[in-house]
């Protein structure tokens, strides 16, 4: 999950000002946490408490307002009875990956909470699979499995192309919102990385929706390499320090 969060603020300051190379400040002047960053959280928060997945991720959402949220889902926030809308767009993917890391020992059950906090919004069949791919692709990567196998199992079970490399995908690689054209792509980032750090750089390097294109890239790596001690206590201590209710939730996810 805090590769979700680290990829979301390392990627932020690049969502406009996108870059087509992996030489960058890791963490560059002004980064911050985005939508990305609350939504993961709120997912986690209805996971870890079993609470009604609409109204607490509105909640969340509300309480971090200005975020950079979408635009369907920006109104969707503000319904008194809020129903999906039948989105595929890439928030789908980027908030999931709570799903995964509560469930590691239970696929069926780790895909079960997937559906459970992406149907709220993005119930189109892009959509959902686009969280069941990232989960699944996380999942595997708990297991120890190595990258062409995971490679393998998400190209079919999910009719993904992953068979171009970052280098291959990036000169054409241009911004995009949906699912479709993104979840593929983060996925390769991770899976050709050779740490934690390189998944986020290749995923920022594309030159697309860098924050989310980080957030999707980020737990797959995560599950794979681990995050360094310097970026955990640095995302906590300078990008979360004042968030104190995010700082609370991300900490009760790693306790145990």
């Amino acid at each position: 999950m805090l590769g979700a969060i680290i990829g979301d603020i390392v990627g932020s300051i690049y969502e406009w000002d996108r870059i087509k190379t992996k030489d960058f400040e890791f963490f560059g002047h002004e980064c911050e946490f985005t939508d990305d960053s609350v939504c993961t959280v709120a997912v986690a928060d209805i996971l870890l408490h079993n609470l009604p997945p609409a109204e607490t991720m509105q909640k969340w959402c509300l309480n971090y307002p200005g975020r950079g949220y979408g635009g369907m889902f920006g109104n969707w926030i503000y319904e008194s009875s809020p129903e999906p809308y039948n989105s595929f767009g890439n928030g789908a993917a980027m908030r999931v990956s709570p799903a995964a890391f509560l469930n590691r020992d239970d696929l069926d059950a780790a895909l079960a909470a997937a559906d459970k906090v992406t149907k709220i919004t993005h119930n189109h069949t892009e959509g959902m699979k686009g969280a069941r791919a990232t989960t699944h692709a996380i999942w595997l990567a708990f297991q120890g499995e190595n990258p062409t196998d995971i490679r393998k199992v998400i190209s079919t079970e999910y009719d993904y192309d992953l068979s171009m490399s970052v280098d291959e995908i990036r000169p054409d690689y241009s911004f995009n919102e949906t699912c479709q054209r993104t979840v593929p792509q983060a996925i390769t980032c991770a899976l050709e990385s050779e740490s934690f750090e390189d998944a986020v750089r290749n995923a920022i390097s594309l030159g697309g929706d860098s924050d989310t294109l980080g957030a999707i890239a980020g737990p797959i790596a995560e599950a794979m390499h681990g995050i360094s001690k310097e970026f955990v206590e640095r995302t906590m201590n300078e990008y979360l320090n004042d968030a104190t209710d995010i700082y609370e939730v991300v900490k009760e996810m790693y306790d145990d």
